[in-house]
């Protein structure tokens, strides 16, 4: 039986903070196994509610009620030249509303566009056993407006600054990340981390490079020659330093999170994936004065020609 079962792994959107929003991708070659030549299209979306306000790291009473909704959509569309290489487009879509006190407002638009090439460094396939490698690699390009980032443009609340909620980065941005997926029999664990270089953008203003991880292991609820169901129990996390302006550092952009949460994932021949989970923050520690993730909502859909 020729292994038809995607990796399932949710390709980069899974990062908690803003900063690393504005970076992310979706890797739907690995969330696809990256096998078979051909085309892929595919939207994903991430919705995460901030409202837990943090003070140096400790909740605190959000006085005031500070809180963004954060939606990002991504479609992205791909070509795999083999089983082994391919490469995608991101486009994101991004919608921002947020609120302190009686102050209300929000933003919209285009984000920064990614393009990342793919590689799967090993496959090993049984009718019992499964394992799989992957790498990928891109760039991240300026296209998302960085008006925000304008220095005269002030904080929106104590908790929300203008980083928070600007469009685009205005740098251009390296991405690396690797990932696997080993099976036995009903049984998975999958993994993934990705990297984000980042490089000074617009105003003088440098997001801090971001390092994110995911996975967790799983258990196939349906699994035939054509369609498969599975139920994983989903971890993540990310770390990222403070931002700078002008290489000075700033003092409320650093985050570290960990996150928990179910996934289901479907396929169904080789043409179909999909996937859908929430994460909950099970541990996060942010710098400074910060309205920080209280949950996230994900889902994404490939399909392959």
């Amino acid at each position: 039986m020729r292994f038809a079962i995607s990796l399932m792994l949710v390709g980069a959107w899974v990062q908690p903070g803003m900063a690393c929003d504005l970076c992310s991708i979706y890797a739907a070659a690995e969330a696809q196994g990256g096998t078979g030549k051909g085309f892929l299209v595919g939207v994903a979306e991430q919705y995460t509610r901030f409202n837990t306000l943090q003070i140096n790291g400790k909740e605190a009473p959000n006085v005031g009620n500070q809180y963004i909704n954060s939606s990002i959509s991504q479609v992205f569309a791909g070509y795999n030249f083999s089983n082994r290489f391919g490469v995608q487009f991101n486009l994101p879509v991004i919608y921002r509303d947020y609120g302190y006190m009686a102050q209300r407002g929000s933003e919209a638009g285009l984000g920064d566009v990614s393009l990342i090439g793919n590689a799967r460094l090993l496959d090993k396939q049984t009718k019992d056993l499964t394992f799989a490698w992957t790498a990928l690699g891109g760039v991240k390009f300026p296209t998302g407006s960085s008006s925000q980032l304008n220095p005269n443009q002030p904080d929106f609340a104590p908790g929300i600054g203008a980083h928070d909620l600007t469009l685009g980065s205005g740098s251009f941005d390296g991405l690396l990340g690797t990932g696997f997926f080993a099976r036995y029999h009903r049984l998975f664990l999958s993994g993934a981390m990705q990297y984000a270089i980042r490089t000074e953008g617009a105003y003088g203003y440098q997001f801090a490079n971001d390092w994110t991880w995911f996975g967790g292991p799983g258990f196939y609820l349906l699994l035939d020659d054509t369609r498969s169901l599975s139920l994983q129990a989903f971890v993540s996390g990310e770390s990222k330093g403070e931002d700078t302006v002008y290489g000075v550092a700033t003092d409320d952009t650093a985050i570290t999170a960990v996150y928990l949460g179910p996934q289901i994932n479907f396929t169904w021949s080789s043409k179909l994936s999909a996937q859908v989970g929430a994460d909950f923050p099970v541990s996060t520690v942010s710098t400074g004065q910060q309205v920080v993730p209280s949950y996230r909502v994900r889902a994404a859909l490939t399909w392959r020609f």
